[in-house]
């Protein structure tokens, strides 16, 4: 299944970092983790429309790696896979 955002919302794979100690043990996620904060970017929509009928193009794109707020987000699962959906303005910043 492909999803296809629509207006200026954003499709998004979060990275999840496993914590590790000093010797090498990988420590499982909880609960009580913070949220993830970055993410690769899996799809775009257009952009949005202004009240004016003209479109306001996407500063990311497809393949990006980017910080995005914490909260404001809608999570999904598309066969057995999770996803972010969030508007462009949750974006805070294009890792480079």
């Amino acid at each position: 299944m492909k999803l296809k955002p629509l207006s200026d919302h954003i499709i998004v794979e979060p990275i999840k970092e496993e914590e590790k100690t000093k010797g090498g043990i990988f420590l499982p996620q909880t609960s009580d983790k913070e949220r993830p904060d970055q993410g690769i970017v899996i799809e775009v929509g257009p952009g949005k429309m202004t009240s004016s009928g003209k479109l306001i193009e996407m500063e990311v794109k497809k393949g990006d790696k980017i910080v995005f707020n914490k909260y404001g987000h809608q999570e999904i699962k598309v066969e057995e896979k999770e996803y972010l959906v969030l508007k462009q303005d949750d974006v805070l910043a294009v890792i480079e």
